[in-house]
């Protein structure tokens, strides 16, 4: 199965997210796009408490498309999430030979060197670069990572700006559950 995974905090899952994921099915032909919400993300400030309702909101958002899924990887490893780990196990669940395909947006990407065990990371990913804002790539920055720019038309939006000012185009399913559970006031 052609599959593309698509990791991240997710805090909450937003159009932009689906959109990605969906021009992604479309350009490559993946048979799934499986998200991989994270329990504790190594590089970012999150309310652990919120692990169980970003899962949800995931959940709920890629019912929507036949061609989502969502993977509870590591929602139940209940502590940091750590890519490198999380590829190894997606590869081996599915099987996979060569490179795993994963989306990843220029903000988190110009980091990646940052991350646990970046240069083993290298040999195991195709990283799908999707632009943020104003972020450039200089390839000179990441040799010897597998990578390309994805031309796409942009919707940039953050998960900040949807919790801060209620976006009018957010995920119905999403927005309901965030008002159902009081999250995010």
């Amino acid at each position: 199965m052609a599959i593309c995974v698509f990791p991240g905090t997710f805090n909450p899952i937003h159009l932009a997210h689906l959109r990605m994921a969906q021009f992604a099915v479309e350009k490559y032909g993946f048979e799934k796009v499986i998200f991989i919400p994270s329990y504790i993300p190594p590089h970012k400030q999150v309310d652990s408490n919120l692990a169980k309702h970003r899962y949800n909101m995931v959940k709920l958002a890629s019912e929507r498309n036949l061609r989502f899924g969502i993977s509870d990887i590591e929602y139940k490893s209940e502590g940091k999430s750590y890519t490198l780990i999380t590829v190894k196990k997606i590869k081996e669940l599915y099987h996979i030979d060569g490179r795993l395909n994963f989306i990843i947006g220029t903000d988190a990407f110009k980091n990646i060197k940052t991350w646990y065990k970046a240069d083993e990371l290298k040999e195991f990913v195709h990283f799908l670069v999707f632009p943020r804002g104003e972020d450039v790539i200089n390839p000179d920055d990441f040799e010897g990572y597998d990578y390309e720019l994805v031309n796409w038309n942009k919707y940039d939006v953050s998960s900040t700006e949807i919790r801060e000012e209620q976006k009018k185009e957010e995920i119905k399913e999403v927005k309901e559950y965030i008002v159902k559970n009081g999250l995010y006031n």
